[in-house]
């Protein structure tokens, strides 16, 4: 008989909403693998505006994926679905620990995939994809400086909060292990790519597709 602390299921499948290079959405995908959720995933075009489209705009107001809809909750931004899946359907403190300094420091690197990852490797990879009339060397000089930081970190932690995986990971995975695709190369960070690598070899992991563009070519 289910307890207290035995994870719910969802009464039906998930929807996500997403598109299939985006990172966003791959971090909500590999986060509904890892829990073992049932779900479905929804394309958006992004090329034709559909995330513009008055149907989806009552999903998300800003018009962004990913959008989940979970029964009558229906929830955008990742770092946010990210929050709520693991509060919703992981053991208490599997994902996101309960303790105020390790929930801090979960936070810390959600505003790390919302900051420097966003505006690092994620627009350097942006760039490539769309042929973006940009230059890229800020945002790949930025997303050096994070992982010369990230190399530091992970030389005393196999995971970014602790011994075991969190949100933080997640949140954080899906940019940086196709940094390369925006011209940023992994091979100076040994730490940073074991803890890829252990990311990857979690039992439900989904890769996001990979493009052939930039070093990924």
């Amino acid at each position: 008989m289910p307890t207290s602390t035995t994870p719910i299921r969802p009464a039906q499948p998930i929807k996500l909403y997403r598109h299939v290079v985006s990172g966003h959405a791959h971090r909500v995908q590999l986060m509904l693998s890892l829990l073992d959720l049932p779900f479905d995933l929804v394309d958006v075009d992004l090329l034709t505006k559909a995330h513009k489209t008055p149907e989806f705009l009552a999903l998300n107001a800003f018009g962004q994926v990913p959008v989940i809809q979970d029964g009558d909750v229906t929830l955008a931004d990742s770092n946010a679905i990210l929050v709520y899946l693991a509060t919703r359907y992981a053991a208490p403190g599997a994902w996101l620990p309960t303790d105020a300094l390790g929930a801090a420091q979960v936070q810390r690197w959600l505003s790390v995939a919302a900051g420097q990852i966003a505006f690092g490797p994620a627009v350097a990879r942006i760039i490539q994809l769309f042929k973006l009339p940009t230059d890229p060397s800020d945002a790949i000089q930025r997303a050096n400086q994070l992982f010369q930081v990230m190399e530091a970190h992970l030389q005393q932690s196999d995971y970014l909060v602790g011994g075991t995986p969190s949100i933080a990971d997640i949140a954080n995975y899906s940019y940086i292990a196709h940094a390369p695709e925006g011209n940023v190369a992994l091979q100076p960070y040994p730490h940073l790519r074991a803890w890829l690598a252990r990311i990857e070899a979690l039992p439900g992991f989904v890769p996001m597709v990979h493009s052939r563009i930039g070093l990924a070519a």
